[in-house]
């Protein structure tokens, strides 16, 4: 029977990767637009909190139709959004008088595609028959952080070789890959979330469960450890090492993003020999002591490697508290996974931010801004903790 399921469990996989282009090719194309479109750096900036703040509305209210349209009808127009904004991206600022105007557009597209697949894809994966889901939950995970260091590599590639000015092509051939899986979609099975004669939990009975709101808080912690450090690493590494642009986004992001999934492959691998909890706690304390050497370490290089250290502590944070969510109140249904993934979303959001704030505050030091930013995984810790004493605990 489980057998059944392999393809629906890949082309969750691939959903992910799908997720990742949406958020992280744009970016790479920022000052481009810039310079081609004559659009202020501030209104490019802009753009960031757009997606964001797309995904975050469309995390909120997916809750009332998901469960009404059906996952696999929802799984294929997050598809085709996705691949439709990638393709207006390129169509759009030309033929609109204000091209900006055409980039917000195709972004405001891509965004409700990928909000989509945020809500959809966890819970696809959890309803597969699978021997271990925490490990299958992980690995699904790992896709994502493989799909942006592919995004990265591929399209840095691709500008070396063809030239930036062909980005056109380059987002074409992006948006093949959510055509395609949505073709997958549309017949591979999927498993119901909730047992046939049963409903999930309502947003109210969900909002009555004292540990769903510990679960929630930690989402927040999660996103806002794992974007905390990952935003900035970039900055960090070039006004650390002086070194350009290209190679701290090398050096930065792109090591936090590799070593992340490292972390998430690993669990997904060996995850039946490892106790979830267990492994969650240790990977806080070491987060807690990366974010320390970010800001305590004298030499840069070190405080680099700190950076890259902290992408491995926060593989399992997201997916391992989906897990716990899964196994804590099997009947959370559809609105369980949509208002985790927008407490994710906020964290991804906030973590960033308040390192941002309290940097600008002490005159531009990022080193303090990060050490403030050690609450997330300090709070994160004592969730975990906090859930073992809570009626209902998870093992």
């Amino acid at each position: 029977m489980e057998n059944r399921f392999d393809k629906t469990i890949t082309a969750c996989f691939v959903g992910y990767i799908v997720q990742a282009v949406v958020n992280n090719f744009t970016p790479l194309l920022f000052l481009f637009f810039q310079k081609s479109y004559h659009i202020p750096l501030s209104q490019i900036t802009l753009l960031v909190t757009f997606n964001f703040g797309i995904q975050l509305l469309v995390d909120l209210l997916s809750v009332g139709f998901i469960d009404k349209i059906g996952y696999r009808a929802s799984m294929i127009i997050a598809h085709v959004l996705s691949a439709a904004g990638l393709i207006l991206l390129t169509v759009l600022p030309e033929i609109l008088p204000v091209p900006f105007i055409g980039i917000l557009i195709a972004v405001m597209i891509y965004a409700i595609g990928g909000g989509l697949l945020e809500v959809l894809v966890s819970p696809v994966v959890e309803a597969c028959p699978s021997d271990n889901k925490e490990k299958a939950m992980s690995m699904l995970h790992s896709f994502y952080c493989w799909g942006h260091a592919g995004v990265v590599l591929f399209s840095t590639l691709f500008f070396y070789v063809a030239g930036i000015d062909n980005w056109k092509i380059l987002a074409i051939l992006w948006a093949a890959i959510p055509i395609g899986n949505a073709f997958v979609f549309a017949n591979v099975p999927i498993a119901p979330l909730i047992e046939d004669g049963e409903s999930g939990l309502g947003l109210k009975e969900l909002f009555r469960i004292k540990i769903f709101w510990i679960l929630l808080i930690m989402m927040v912690c999660a996103g806002a450890s794992e974007q905390a450090v990952s935003q900035w690493a970039s900055a960090f590494a070039e006004k650390g090492l002086g070194i350009s642009k290209a190679a701290g986004d090398l050096a930065g992001p792109m090591a936090f993003a590799v070593l992340m999934g490292t972390s998430r492959l690993f669990y997904g691998k060996y995850g039946d020999h490892i106790h979830l909890e267990r492994f969650m706690v240790y990977s806080s304390f070491l987060c807690i002591l990366s974010y320390l050497g970010i800001s305590l370490f004298p030499i840069p290089l070190l405080s680099l490697i700190a950076c890259a250290v902290c992408g491995l502590s926060v593989g399992i944070m997201w997916p391992g508290t989906f897990s716990k969510a899964s196994a804590a109140l099997p009947k959370g249904g559809t609105a369980m996974f949509a208002l985790l993934a927008l407490g994710g979303d906020i964290g991804c959001s906030g973590g960033p931010t308040l390192v941002g704030m309290v940097s600008g505050a002490l005159g531009d030091n990022l080193k303090m801004g990060i050490l403030a930013g050690i609450i997330f995984p300090a709070l994160l810790l004592m969730g975990i903790l906090l859930c073992r004493k809570t009626k209902g605990q998870f093992s």
